[in-house]
């Protein structure tokens, strides 16, 4: 039976206050350890998020992964850990500090913890070659955000990092982070996360398709989006619909969106069967992988559960649980 893969964890290691100030002394992300499991991400001196010991606790997550029935786990930074902001000078040291604490961490059961490596986006030089060096310490891809700042995937300095990773047989998975909206008008009950966040994901696909970005990228290209590609599925009627009425849409995008469903992938964090049907029925059954989040609130609690108690054939779950990630990933 093939292994159960999850591509879309997060692991946030054992950073301390001090060696989080050579990056930014004010900002820069740090662990609260508590010393009884729990912990607190820190931004400088103010709390960030509440954790737990599976982020930086390697035998604690095997333990998590075996009563969920994972096999293999691929860990990502947790996105306030990216330091897009910050120059080459104090980003480069971050970022490679932060891929070797990663490979560290995957050392504990290397057969079956494996890493996704962050890389400077700031710097296009420098992401390209960090993304290289990553590969050949043992990550398996890299995770990116969405965007930078100002510049979403379709832009000339992203769409050259994706190329280098194309080139180079580097997967990638795209998070959503730096979330649209403000304060102002998402103040409450996690709306960044509810609303913006499927947003995000939905405008990063959405601007490498409508760019025409797609039609110069490699078709070797591996990406793929978390959170089930967000509200990209759903809204991809209105897209074509939009594309056939309008020359604006088709200005740069010869062909009809949906045509491109099979140039990138999205995980199975949609945690509702109905939306995991749907989901699956429109990017095809090679292009949808298991994706739990963990090991956050907001992620899939009994990672797989959603794709075991699905009604596919057992050939589609077999190939969704852990099939293509396999393919995908190349592990």
């Amino acid at each position: 039976m093939s292994r159960v893969i999850d591509i879309h964890s997060h692991f946030f290691p054992p950073i301390t206050q001090a060696e989080a100030g050579r990056l930014d002394p004010e900002l820069a992300p740090w662990l609260k350890d508590g010393g009884d499991g729990s912990g607190m991400i820190m931004a400088g001196d103010k709390p960030f998020r509440p954790v737990y010991s599976a982020l930086w606790d390697s035998a604690r997550r095997i333990e998590e992964m075996d009563a969920c029935g994972v096999d293999v786990q691929i860990m990502c930074a947790t996105p306030i850990m990216f330091g897009y902001r910050y120059p080459i000078e104090r980003a480069l040291p971050w970022v490679q500090r932060m891929n070797d604490y990663a490979v560290e961490l995957c050392q504990h059961n290397p057969q079956r913890l494996k890493a996704l490596a962050q890389v400077p986006l700031q710097d296009i030089d420098a992401a390209c070659a960090e993304a290289s060096r990553a590969k050949s310490i043992g990550h398996v891809g890299v995770q990116i955000g969405n965007h930078l700042g100002d510049k979403d995937l379709d832009h000339a300095d992203l769409i050259a990092f994706l190329t280098h990773c194309a080139n180079n047989d580097i997967p990638l998975l795209v998070h959503p982070w730096d979330m649209m909206g403000g304060e102002n008008r998402m103040k409450k009950w996690m709306l960044p996360w509810l609303v913006a966040m499927p947003a995000e994901t939905q405008l990063g696909i959405l601007s490498l398709i409508l760019s025409g970005a797609f039609e110069k990228l490699p078709r070797s290209l591996k990406i793929c989006f978390a959170h089930g590609g967000g509200s990209f599925a759903f809204l991809l009627g209105r897209v074509d619909n939009a594309w056939r009425e309008r020359d604006i849409i088709r200005e740069d995008c010869p062909n009809p969106p949906s045509s491109y469903v099979d140039r990138f992938c999205v995980d199975s964090a949609v945690f509702d069967p109905h939306a995991l049907e749907f989901l699956v029925r429109v990017m095809g059954t090679k292009q949808v992988m298991l994706g739990s989040d963990y090991p956050f609130p907001l992620g899939e609690q009994k990672i797989g559960q959603l794709i075991r108690d699905s009604d596919f054939t057992e050939t589609v779950r077999t190939g969704l649980l852990g099939g293509n990630a396999a393919q995908f990933f190349n592990i």
